[in-house]
């Protein structure tokens, strides 16, 4: 009779876990498609303060990654550091990045904060380099690899000192 029942939980278990990774690639498909329809039908936008639809591309990529771990000098597509998920991302939407925080901060365009947009970078400095890279989701958000122990987020802006990038 108990094993029935230990047959039964697992089954249920199973069921559950189902259920669960089914809603999970929903709710990153409607993910996708919303950052895809807002990057495409946002209306009227000058050329200059514009991100490259690729950087709407690279948000979704980095979206898609939520969850995977941080691992320091991981580049995916399983694991990332902060600009290994930005090289990562950009790569999967067609364009090149350096590796670290710093190159690729050097190989964009900067940007004013009131001309950031949805794929643009965002970059916090310590003194005069780079430590840290996310891509800006909008809402004062980003997605980054945010340290050692923690996993691939969507985290509101912690802090005032940030630089802006576009790449190009």
């Amino acid at each position: 009779m108990s094993v029935s029942r230990t047959g039964s939980r697992k089954a249920q278990q199973a069921q559950r876990h189902v259920r669960r990774a089914a809603r999970f690639r929903l709710s990153r498909a409607f993910l996708l498609l919303f950052l895809l329809t807002v990057g495409t039908s946002a209306g009227p936008v000058s050329p200059a303060d514009a991100a490259a639809p690729y950087g709407v591309r690279a948000l979704a990529v980095a979206a898609s990654k939520e969850g995977a771990p941080y691992a320091r000098g991981a580049t995916g597509p399983k694991r990332f550091d902060c600009s290994g998920l930005t090289l990562y991302s950009f790569r999967k939407a067609g364009r090149r990045l350096p590796r670290t925080a710093k190159q690729q901060y050097e190989h964009t365009s900067h940007i004013s904060r009131r001309n950031r947009t949805p794929g643009d970078l965002v970059f916090f400095p310590k003194g005069s380099t780079m430590t840290h890279v996310g891509i800006y989701a909008g809402d004062d958000k980003i997605w980054h690899a945010p340290r050692p122990g923690a996993r691939v987020r969507l985290e509101q802006i912690w802090s005032g000192n940030i630089r802006y990038g576009r790449a190009s």
